[in-house]
Formats: C-alpha cells, sequence, structure tokens
C-alpha cells in the first residue's frame, strides 16, 4: 500500500509540473527558445503547439492514473 501511496505522489506531481509547463507555454510561448537558446520552427509556432499538445496528453494521462491509484488506496482502506 506504502508503494501505492508513492506512485500516486509521483503521478500527481508530475501531473501538476505538466499542467504548469501547459500553462506557461500556452501564456508565454517564447520561454522554449529563451531556455533552450534553438528556434527550430524559426517563428512560426508549431513547436510550441506540439510542445502543449504533448504536455495536455502528459498531464491527462497523468491525471487518469492518480485517480486510479487514488480509488485502489480508497477500496484498499475500506
Amino acid at each position: 500500500m506504502t508503494g501505492l501511496r508513492r506512485r500516486l505522489r509521483i503521478e500527481a506531481g508530475l501531473g501538476a509540473a505538466s499542467f504548469v509547463l501547459l500553462l506557461l507555454t500556452l501564456v508565454w510561448h517564447d520561454w522554449i527558445e529563451i531556455v533552450f537558446g534553438a528556434d527550430p520552427d524559426q517563428h512560426s509556432g508549431l513547436a510550441e503547439w506540439l510542445v502543449v499538445a504533448v504536455l495536455a496528453l502528459v498531464t491527462v494521462t497523468l491525471a487518469v492514473l492518480a485517480r486510479i491509484d487514488w480509488r485502489r488506496l480508497r477500496a484498499a482502506a475500506a
């Protein structure tokens, strides 16, 4: 049961981090070019939208996994 709790915390933490990066990318597109020092799409915005899509998928996946683990913990406690 402690392994399940640890996994739930990891999933929730990574999900929250990916959500923050998702919001950051939606609000401030240029952070990727500033942090990595590269402009792979020559300011077309395609790379940023790809990052948004991937982060959205990661966030939803981690949220679903955390929800499943949370339900398992509740069922085990009952």
